[in-house]
Order: C-alpha cells, then sequence, then structure tokens
C-alpha cells in the first residue's frame, strides 16, 4: 500500500498529518492564546476540583465523629489547602508557562497563588458554602459544587493577571 511507505517517510521528515498540523496551527495562534490558555486553565482546575472534592469528602468522614455542625468548614479549608499546591504545580507547568526571556520567581508565586485561591476558596466558599447549606438547605455535598460558578473565573483571573504575571529579565 503506498500510503503505509509513505507514513514513516513523513514522520521521519518531521511532517504531520494534516488533522495534526491544523491543530498545531490553531494551538499556536497568539490571538487564541488567552482563550485556550482559560481551557488549559480549565483542564488542571478539573483534576484539582476531583482532587479537592475527593478530600473534600473524606475530611467529611474522618470529622463525621466530632459532634461538630459546621464539619464542612474544617473540611473544606484543609482540602483546599492541599489542592492548592496541586494547582500551583500544573498551572506554573502547564498552563502559565514562562515564556522565553522572562522571569518568575517560584516562591512570590507561590504565595500570590495561595492569597488568590485563599480569597476564593477560604472566603468565598465558606461564604458561600455557609449561604447554600445554612440558608438555602443545600446539601453540603452539593455545596462545593456550586461554588464553582463563581470561584473558577476569580481564579483564572486572579492567577494570569497577578500570580503567575511575568517581568522581562
Amino acid at each position: 500500500c503506498p500510503m503505509a511507505r509513505n507514513a514513516p517517510a513523513q514522520q521521519k521528515e518531521g511532517n504531520l498529518p494534516l488533522g495534526n498540523k491544523m491543530f498545531k496551527k490553531i494551538w499556536e495562534n497568539e490571538k487564541l492564546k488567552p482563550f485556550l490558555q482559560f481551557i488549559k486553565f480549565g483542564l488542571v482546575g478539573v483534576s484539582n476540583t476531583l482532587l479537592s472534592y475527593l478530600l473534600y469528602i473524606g475530611f467529611l468522614r474522618l470529622l463525621r465523629g466530632l459532634a461538630w455542625k459546621q464539619d464542612y468548614i474544617l473540611a473544606n479549608v484543609s482540602a483546599f489547602t492541599i489542592s492548592i499546591f496541586w494547582s500551583f504545580y500544573w498551572n506554573n507547568k502547564y498552563v502559565f508557562k514562562k515564556a522565553e526571556g522572562s522571569r518568575r520567581n517560584l516562591w512570590k508565586a507561590l504565595g500570590k497563588c495561595f492569597l488568590s485561591y485563599g480569597f476564593t476558596g477560604y472566603i468565598l466558599e465558606n461564604v458561600l458554602s455557609f449561604l447554600w447549606i445554612e440558608q438555602l438547605g443545600i446539601s453540603k455535598y452539593a455545596a462545593p459544587l456550586l461554588n464553582l460558578v463563581f470561584t473558577v473565573p476569580a481564579n483564572f483571573f486572579l492567577n494570569k493577571l497577578w500570580a503567575f504575571r511575568e517581568t522581562k529579565k
């Protein structure tokens, strides 16, 4: 088959099949960079949310023996703190990659990341959770998922424009 014989030659020459060329052209388009960055942030966010939610459930189960009605707050704070490290690692490595010729102080970026997520995770999420759970009667298992509507966009802009902002060398 002539196609089969040409396939390895294409790979050796560095040519990509048409679909991959189109994908690469879209992926490297500077005009689409903010949108694609938001998509990557969303993918990291999905993994972060899954991790945080599983930790939240785990902490709720650990705290079940305590006779404390607001166990969801301690569970949320604990799960969220751990998930911030996860998010920082992947956002730094995958979403907000340092451009060539620029610099980023990782400790400073981590501190800003904690402050960004601190606002949305510790303050906004707990205020919203209190509203959903105590005032509106929504399940404490569903409240963190509802909070995402408010916290994801806020986190993206805080991280993009502040925590991972680059400076020129």
